[in-house]
């Protein structure tokens, strides 16, 4: 078992994993990473299983302090690492001496970034999940003084260390991502020239956004009448449109039912994309793309992940 201390938080600091499912239908919603790629390379890095708990570093920095020899991994966009007297790019796993500080800074280019362990953090589990889900009540942010456990290493240090991560490969992190979507089941309450509007325009992420939507500024997408409806069910990346015509991107803590039309729904595969897209800076651009292509995408990424895991 490793030992954490955190010296040093801003922004939002949790603990994530792969998300709380089968609560949906009692209105919790599925939560786990922003950027559930990253979360399972961190892991895939640190040789822990794919969905072991991480911590998720959104919008600030951290910094920790080993109180016990181990191997970290940060992976993310936007952020850089530093562990003791070096910087280390992401995507990368490194051995930490007792007593060195390691500091995740954030820079720019993306939201967040997140850090896994050897062995993984030990964290409490709530409804079968360890993610953190702060408007609920399920689990806590992450603050200066606490000390984090972790379990015992899948292998030695000296294996775990000095591993790169090629992401190039499998996903290109850029501020200027084509978002691909399925059409959403209320895509005929759209005028023409609003769905026109809607894969045409370029659109920024506003200020105001957090793990539960990314409101989204731009050309209105115009509705054919009435912008709202009876709730209904919704999922992670529906794309709604209230009557002042701008799209919100539901996100991982996003609600499970909803009362504004969906134009469309965001693919799995691109999550990540978006996720990393920062305020004011981001240029989106949407596209339509069939649910066929977008299991081979999320599959290839699935693929690249598992193939890792056996050659790293």
């Amino acid at each position: 078992m490793t030992m954490l201390e955190v010296l040093d938080v801003s922004g939002l600091v949790t603990f994530q994993d792969s998300g709380r499912f089968g609560w949906q239908s009692f209105g919790v919603p599925i939560s786990g990473a922003m950027d559930w790629f990253v979360q399972r390379a961190a892991n895939i890095l640190t040789g822990n299983p794919a969905d072991s708990t991480v911590i998720e570093i959104g919008l600030g920095e951290a910094t920790f302090r080993a109180k016990q020899n181990c191997v970290l991994a940060v992976t993310g966009a936007g952020y850089e690492v530093s562990n003791y007297i070096w910087t280390f790019p992401l995507w990368t796993s490194f051995f930490v001496r007792a007593g060195w500080q390691v500091q995740v800074k954030k820079k720019s280019g993306g939201n967040w970034a997140y850090l896994a362990a050897a062995g993984g953090f030990e964290v409490d589990a709530i409804l079968g999940s360890r993610s953190t889900y702060l408007r609920g009540g399920l689990g806590d942010s992450i603050r200066a003084g606490d000390l984090l456990k972790t379990g015992k290493s899948s292998r030695g240090f000296d294996k775990l260390s000095a591993r790169t991560f090629p992401t190039e490969k499998y996903i290109n992190y850029t501020q200027a991502p084509i978002i691909e979507v399925i059409a959403g089941p209320q895509a005929e309450r759209f005028t023409k020239e609003g769905i026109q509007t809607f894969y045409e325009s370029e659109y920024r992420l506003s200020k105001s956004f957090d793990r539960m939507g990314y409101r989204l500024e731009g050309k209105p997408v115009p509705h054919n009448s009435n912008a709202e409806l009876i709730s209904e069910g919704m999922t992670i990346g529906s794309v709604q449109v209230p009557a002042n015509g701008q799209p919100i991107v539901m996100m991982v803590d996003a609600p499970t039912t909803g009362g504004y039309l969906k134009i469309a729904n965001v693919i799995r595969a691109d999550i990540p994309l978006l996720a990393q897209c920062e305020a004011g800076n981001s240029k989106i651009r949407f596209k339509e793309t069939t649910v066929e292509k977008a299991q081979e995408k999320y599959r290839a990424l699935m693929k690249g992940l598992y193939e890792n895991r056996f050659k790293l």
